[in-house]
């Protein structure tokens, strides 16, 4: 068997995945075929896992390397699997660019990574990539599962599972851990056990539709009291999703500090005590990226100097779906997919995150049904200028561009249209290296 993944100078993620094949009694014995466009990152990662594969594989994996454009394709022929994790631009020039300009207009951020202007931007540049990737994957190895972790995740595996033949899904690590964290920050973590759940809705704002305990108790009650009266009386890092249980009945996936930037409601110039009174961590990601590639650095340090490097299984998705793929013992996974009829009142077009069932016919999601209307209203704010950026990146026009950043529920909130347009038109000028060119 092969796995390719896409993107493996992000070394820390590679070796969470890859450790995991390394886990696993039916994929530890695969070639493992990294793929990167940086030379020096590409190395470490090699450097990395080849440890890994000694210390708790015996050396059962056989580890290549392709670096470069030129060598993309042999990366990808005959794989069973590909893991994508590129960023395409990284955080220097690209991600600086993408909070740095929009501060210029008052318009700030938190991550930027999904929506916002900072999203936008980030699928405009990576969509072409994706692109390419499709249709070296179509030629050498089309019957390949492309497991997708790069964001903004709805927007590319959208235009992936729309426009490529590509058998795809979108995967996150929020779905995983939702209710766990959520239980164990109010102090209920004796319901952890047996607890029985249904998640649905959309990428980073998917929503805990329904939680029981192991003899059928609906936990939602206490939990909405918990939350409310912990919000009143303690500051913490997840007030933005507590104050959603208040107005809107129900907790979503992804952190506060991501939801903070995925509405209209809590970063806003005229209200700047809504920051502090709502623990908001303005330019979060950029500190976040400056701070991994530091940590980094020191675990490099010291697997160069010990090659002491282990692994225990994660959370993460990608090795259990390839497993109920090639055993046909099934799991479940929570999947980003299009919406074929999926969640009714979302549209068709969307990429919603439902749950799916994995086995040997593949990647199957399941109907869920309508949300609560307030809960499709939260996600239809944040579909459409998804959609918008899919349309801005297929048909190259800077108008498209415009309107996806006008119908996004921050940027709209913040800035005037002119302001709006400007501000687009100079990331596109900013970032032009890592884009085709638009009209």
């Amino acid at each position: 068997m092969k796995i390719t993944f896409m993107g493996a100078g992000s070394t820390v993620f590679a070796k969470n995945v890859l450790g995991d094949c390394m886990c696993s009694p039916v994929l530890r014995s695969s070639e493992f075929a990294l793929y990167d466009i940086d030379g020096k990152r590409l190395a470490e990662s090699e450097l990395l896992l080849s440890a890994l594969n000694h210390n708790i594989n015996e050396d059962r994996a056989h580890i290549t390397t392709h670096l470069g454009v030129e060598h993309r394709k042999e990366a990808l022929r005959d794989a069973d699997f590909v893991v994508n994790a590129i960023q395409v631009g990284g955080y220097d020039p690209c991600t600086i660019i993408d909070f740095e300009i929009p501060k210029k207009y008052g318009l700030r951020q938190t991550i930027a990574d999904t929506l916002g202007i900072g999203g936008i931007m980030r699928g405009l540049r990576t969509i072409p990539v994706m692109e390419d990737f499709s249709q070296d994957m179509a030629d050498v190895c089309p019957n390949a599962w492309l497991l997708n972790y790069t964001n903004p995740m709805a927007i590319l595996s959208g235009y992936m599972q729309r426009y490529t033949p590509i058998k795809t899904v979108g995967l996150c690590h929020s779905v995983q851990v939702c209710s766990e964290h959520l239980l164990q920050s109010l102090g209920m973590e004796d319901q952890l056990s047996g607890r029985r759940e249904l998640i649905a809705g959309i990428n980073h704002m998917a929503w805990l539709l329904e939680i029981y305990d192991k003899d059928g108790n609906d936990l939602y009650p206490e939990i909405r009291r918990r939350a409310l009266a912990k919000n009143d009386t303690e500051k913490h890092t997840d007030m933005v999703r507590f104050e959603y249980i208040r107005r809107l009945g129900y907790y979503c996936t992804e952190s506060s500090e991501h939801n903070a930037e995925y509405n209209a409601f809590f970063i806003k110039g005229r209200y700047p005590d809504l920051i502090e009174r709502y623990n908001i961590p303005l330019d979060e990601y950029p500190r976040r990226c400056v701070n991994q590639i530091a940590r980094w650095e020191k675990e490099r340090d010291e697997i160069m100097a010990n090659g002491e490097v282990t692994h225990t299984r994660t959370h993460e998705y990608a090795s259990r779906i390839m497993e109920a793929i090639v055993t046909n013992v099934p799991y479940k996974i929570g999947g980003n997919v299009l919406n074929r009829h999926l969640i009714d009142n979302l549209p068709l077009d969307a990429c919603v995150e439902v749950p799916c069932l994995v086995d040997n016919q593949g990647i199957q999601p399941c109907h869920v049904g309508s949300l609560p209307v307030q809960l499709a209203a939260m996600n239809s704010s944040n579909i459409y200028p998804q959609l918008l950026t899919i349309e801005a990146a297929r048909t190259r026009r800077k108008e498209v561009v415009y309107q996806a950043a006008m119908m996004d529920p921050h940027t709209g909130a913040e800035l005037s249209l002119d302001d709006i347009v400007a501000m687009c038109d100079e990331l596109l000028e900013a970032h032009k290296d890592w884009l085709p060119t638009y009209r």
